[in-house]
């Protein structure tokens, strides 16, 4: 896989831990009292809740080693600058002319030998033919 199917895998790990992150966070969080005119909430601390706790811990781990592995991934990507791009487009494009040629030059060949095939098979097919049969 290149090193851009890379970073857009990579991205897509990281919506995907970002995205269950929250929504552990936001389904695991304790009740709040939202204003002083509402009840207390009643929760009892479970020993779920307690287990519960550590999910953000490793949830946050995880999107950091995920964008580290990121990070590395957008170090390893080549840096050069404009010009050398253009440099390196223009020699592809000169063998790709060069390229071209020689294929252009395989394929009159390959049309001339054809022709050539095509003639002596006519000229066995007129040969059978013309064949009489003994008396």
């Amino acid at each position: 896989m290149d090193i851009i199917s890379q970073l857009q895998e990579q991205v897509n790990t990281i919506a995907l831990l970002a995205l269950n992150t929250f929504g552990t966070l936001q389904r695991d969080a304790p009740p709040v009292r939202l204003s002083p005119n509402y009840p207390e909430p009643t929760s009892k601390p479970s020993e779920e809740t307690i287990n519960i706790a550590e999910h953000p811990k490793a949830m946050s781990a995880a999107l950091v080693d995920a964008a580290k592995k990121f990070d590395a991934l957008v170090s390893a990507l080549p840096l050069s600058g404009e010009e050398a791009q253009l440099k390196k487009i223009a020699e592809l494009q000169a063998e790709n002319e060069a390229v071209g040629l020689e294929l252009e030059k395989q394929l009159q060949a390959a049309e001339k030998e054809l022709k050539q095939v095509q003639e002596l098979f006519h000229q066995a097919a007129d040969n059978c033919l013309n064949l009489k049969k003994p008396d």
